[in-house]
C-alpha cells in the first residue's frame, strides 16, 4: 500500500526503443504555416516481438510518446531459428521500398544497413544478410517494408 509521499516503483521496460526518424512537417493555414513534428520509432524487446510506430505532435517529446504506444500497438512475433537466425530467404515491398532478408549461419552477423539493420536486431536477430533493393533512402518506407519481409516468415 503506498503512502501518501511515496511514489508506485515503475518496473523497467522490457522494450528498447530507437527513434528512427524525425522530420518537420508544415500545414499551410490562412495564417501561415503550421508546424508539427512526426517520429518514427522502432520497438523490440530482441525475442521475436518488434513493432514500428508512426506519430505526429506539436513538438518532439510528444510525437516521440505517441510514436511509442503506435509501435507497441502494432506488435508483431516472429519465430526464430535456432533463436539466432530466420528460417528463409524473404522478399517484400512497402509503397517504393523493397527489402530482402536472408538467413545466415551462427557467427556471420548482422549485414544490413540503415533502418532495416534496426529493425532486424530489434527483432533479437543475430545472423543475417539484408539488402534494400529500392532506390529509396526514405527511412520509415524501408522499416515498413522489413516488416512486411518478417510478416512473410513462415516457421
Amino acid at each position: 500500500m503506498l503512502r501518501r509521499n511515496e511514489r508506485p516503483v515503475r518496473k523497467p521496460d522490457e522494450f528498447k526503443e530507437r527513434v528512427l526518424d524525425m522530420r518537420r512537417v508544415t500545414r499551410v493555414v490562412a495564417g501561415g504555416k503550421r508546424f508539427r513534428f512526426r517520429a518514427t520509432v522502432v520497438v523490440g524487446d530482441e525475442k521475436g516481438r518488434i513493432g514500428v510506430g508512426i506519430a505526429k505532435g506539436i513538438d518532439v517529446q510528444q510525437a516521440v510518446g505517441k510514436a511509442n504506444l503506435d509501435a507497441k500497438k502494432n506488435m508483431i512475433t516472429i519465430g526464430l531459428q535456432d533463436g539466432h537466425t530466420i528460417a528463409h530467404e524473404v522478399l517484400a515491398k512497402y509503397s517504393a521500398a523493397k527489402v530482402l532478408v536472408k538467413p545466415a549461419t551462427k557467427g556471420h552477423g548482422l549485414r544490413a544497413g540503415g533502418a532495416v539493420r534496426v529493425v532486424l536486431a530489434f527483432a533479437g536477430i543475430k545472423d543475417a544478410t539484408a539488402k534494400c533493393l529500392g532506390r529509396t533512402p526514405n527511412k520509415l518506407t524501408n522499416a515498413l517494408a522489413t516488416i512486411e519481409a518478417l510478416k512473410k516468415l513462415k516457421v
